[in-house]
């Protein structure tokens, strides 16, 4: 190999060996109690996030056992004695019976009195009040609510009558009978804000003056104002 005699030759000596570092005790110490505070750290974690998931779950628990239900109305009797007699209005009556169902399992809900009325093509034809004093009504319990409308708590005129006729003729006639309170909801000593119920009965009756069987025992929708 043609090497240039002006340039000295050089020489490549071994190539450098890493340093190794040699830890002190107190470097290892510090490690050690990283590793301990890290590991501390993720335990208490893992416990607070535990209890944290835990106590939402009782939460929810409670909420769904405490979560009023608004009462239950359905609809068992119905009558309209006179609707078979042409002059039946002018000793007209209506006569009920119907049942309020609190199913909440342990909330109790108290009735400030309560006021029936019943419509007819969604004009009021009569009314009364039902129940005067409050009354509590325990967890699970059902109370019957029977009534009736007749002389100065019902206002049929012959016009109206005729109006049931007409209706009769053809098979039913439709009332609504309508239950109105005031109520609160009541766990132990703690009562909740009065809540302005209405509870509505549509009621098909027919040409003998008595429910007709897709009436009976129905379902009636509960609503807040």
């Amino acid at each position: 190999m043609h090497q240039d005699p002006d340039r000295l030759p050089i020489q490549r000596g071994p190539e450098p060996r890493p340093i190794k570092r040699h830890h002190t005790a107190r470097f290892y110490v510090h490690r050690v109690h990283e590793s301990l505070t890290t590991r501390v750290s993720k335990l208490i974690c893992g416990i607070f996030l535990s209890l944290l998931l835990l106590v939402g779950i009782i939460t929810f628990i409670l909420w769904l056992s405490l979560r009023p239900h608004r009462p239950r109305f359905h609809i068992h009797e119905f009558s309209v004695p006179g609707l078979s007699q042409e002059n039946g209005f002018e000793n007209a009556r209506i006569s009920f019976n119907a049942s309020a169902r609190n199913s909440n399992q342990n909330i109790g809900i108290r009735y400030d009195s309560m006021d029936g009325s019943v419509y007819y093509r969604d004009q009021k034809i009569g009314s009364t009040p039902l129940i005067l004093e409050t009354f509590y009504q325990e967890p699970k319990s059902t109370r019957d609510i029977i009534g009736a409308f007749s002389g100065a708590t019902l206002t049929v005129n012959s016009q109206r009558w005729k109006e049931f006729m007409n209706d009769r003729a053809r098979g039913t006639v439709v009332f609504r009978l309508e239950f109105t309170s005031t109520i609160r909801f009541r766990v132990s000593s703690w009562e909740s804000k009065r809540h302005r119920m209405y509870a509505n009965c549509d009621v098909d009756v027919g040409p003998d003056g008595l429910i007709l069987p897709i009436s009976k025992n129905r379902k009636c929708p509960v609503y807040f104002s």
